[in-house]
């Protein structure tokens, strides 16, 4: 009965000892919510605003697509003249259509290109930097059954888990050139710059042309080949089109309106009937306030023009003409002898 008495007593102890930490003064039981906020769980709010932050920094690696107008005006034009050259290299008929245009770490694409393929590293010669074209591995082969003269309306025969061959290669390097030929085409409208292929690798590693955190535009094209397709993708980091950035910044070509005519000769019409106040200006002589305030009707200042020199004709602050003057008719007259080229701009001058 003694330890009975004794386990009684411990139980009743540890129910007390229960209630001091997560009951109330009535030792009643706290909820769940009570207890979270007892050992310093946030609460529902907290909890959400936490969630937010952590997506935001799990998001931190993602890029914003700078927008640039020009720049999908160029691949369009880019998709229309290889669907032409790769017809014309292939004798077949080829079909091209641009998926997206992204902006992506180099890095991370780096990591993302699915192996094999292959990577052919160019450079802008007027831009004296790189750009990367990946070529993937459906597209190698349906392009070296195509030129090897394959049978159509079959699938590409694929050998996978063996290094690409030389006269792979050398297939695809053709296919390239005609790639980037097209490709510096598509830029001349905007700003002439040649595209030459540097070297083509097979592992990303030995493809690095800028640092991985930096950012580019990656444009993915999909080349259709009767029942065969794959794709090509042109990444151009942001340092590399940095020369042109401002022109691809513009809404169209040149962002400038086509002339009216009409409006240029009512404009020029209405100017030539303009009316303006033209000052002769005879000398400028310094006078000092106390002089100007002692003047009294009849007061003579002397200036220091003789009847022979020029005196200068303005309009407003401006000066315009060189003249003589003189008398016609009983009224003072000037006759014009030079006109006064205006000076520069400082800002001109500081450019030069």
């Amino acid at each position: 009965m003694a330890d009975n008495d004794l386990k009684k007593e411990e139980q009743e102890k540890l129910a007390e000892d229960f209630d001091m930490g997560f009951g109330d003064d009535d030792g009643r039981i706290l909820d769940q919510d009570e207890i979270d906020s007892l050992l310093g769980f946030g609460t529902e709010y907290e909890q959400d605003e936490n969630a937010e932050i952590m997506e935001q920094l799990a998001n931190s690696a993602l890029v914003n697509y700078e927008r640039l107008p020009m720049l999908d005006m160029v691949f369009d034009r880019l998709v229309r003249l290889m669907s032409t050259s790769l017809r014309n290299l292939t004798s077949d008929n080829v079909e091209i259509s641009l998926d997206h245009i992204s902006s992506v770490r180099f890095g991370d694409y780096l990591n993302s290109i699915p192996l094999p393929a292959m990577l052919g590293i160019f450079k802008a010669e007027e831009w004296s930097d790189y750009g990367l074209m990946v070529t993937d591995s459906a597209l190698i082969y349906t392009v070296v059954d195509v030129l090897l003269g394959g049978r159509r309306g079959t699938s590409a025969m694929r050998v996978e888990g063996r290094p690409y061959t030389t006269i792979e290669t050398k297939l695809i390097e053709r296919m390239i050139h005609v790639v980037l030929n097209d490709l510096s085409s598509a830029f001349d409208p905007l700003s002439p710059v040649s595209f030459r292929l540097d070297r083509i690798e097979t592992n990303p590693r030995f493809a690095t042309i800028t640092q991985s955190r930096n950012a580019g535009v990656l444009a993915r094209l999909r080349i259709d080949m009767g029942d065969r397709s794959g794709r090509v993708e042109i990444m151009i980091p942001y340092a590399t089109l940095e020369p042109i950035r401002e022109l691809l910044l513009e809404m169209f070509m040149g962002e400038k309106f086509g002339r009216d005519t009409i409006w240029e000769t009512h404009l020029t019409k209405e100017l030539l009937q303009t009316e303006i106040q033209l000052q002769a200006v005879l000398d400028e002589v310094p006078v000092s306030l106390y002089d100007i305030l002692n003047w009294k009707p009849g007061s003579q200042l002397m200036l220091n023009t003789r009847p022979e020199d020029l005196v200068e004709l303005r309009v407003g602050h401006y000066p315009m003409f060189l003249a003589k003057t003189g008398q016609r008719q009983g009224q003072l007259a000037v006759n014009v002898e030079h006109y006064i080229v205006p000076e520069k701009p400082l800002d001109d001058e500081e450019e030069d």
